[in-house]
């Protein structure tokens, strides 16, 4: 489902579910554009399950100083290029089984998602001050969806269709 909106009106953008307001980054390798090969990670916390970095935007933060902020948190580092931004809000609901209270009422999220390139000779460590994956990989955009959890598949589907349409995938 897709949701133009304001970073003021994220968190009601339905009458009966609030979204947790995030950022997300789709990290193409520094060999982009010769090669599109796409960066995904293993959560520590979850079995088996892969992703984009995200994280969520803090109050009177700017998507785009969240998500330098989070791939320091995640990745450590920043050493990137950004290519492009989604103007669209993406959301997804969280699965039934998730704990609310990890969440804090949250339904889901709601993603502002950057199409991000890493520069030469970047070094990524995943061993930051709270590890959020133990495992990370490039992958072809066909490997990509295979790897990713379930309940996150539409909304990538929907940014990579979104990038590939304006001619960077």
């Amino acid at each position: 489902m897709k949701s133009s909106c304001t970073q003021e009106n994220l968190q009601h953008d339905t009458p009966t579910k609030k979204y947790r307001p995030n950022v997300a980054a789709v990290i193409l390798s520094s060999a982009y554009p010769k090669e599109c090969r796409f960066f995904i990670a293993q959560r520590s916390d979850i079995k088996d399950a892969w992703q984009f970095p995200q994280g969520g935007i803090d109050e009177g933060e700017s998507p785009r100083d969240a998500l330098f902020r989070e791939l320091r948190e995640e990745i450590g580092t920043d050493e990137i290029e950004i290519i492009s931004e989604c103007p669209e809000w993406i959301q997804y609901d969280f699965p039934k089984n998730m704990s609310k209270k990890k969440y804090k009422g949250f339904a889901g999220q709601i993603q502002k998602y950057f199409l991000v390139r890493l520069k030469n000779d970047t070094t990524i460590n995943l061993q930051t001050q709270e590890p959020e994956f133990n495992k990370y990989k490039f992958v072809s955009k066909k490997k990509l969806l295979e790897y990713v959890t379930p309940f996150k598949k539409e909304a990538y589907k929907q940014v990579l269709k979104y990038f590939k349409k304006e001619g960077y995938l």
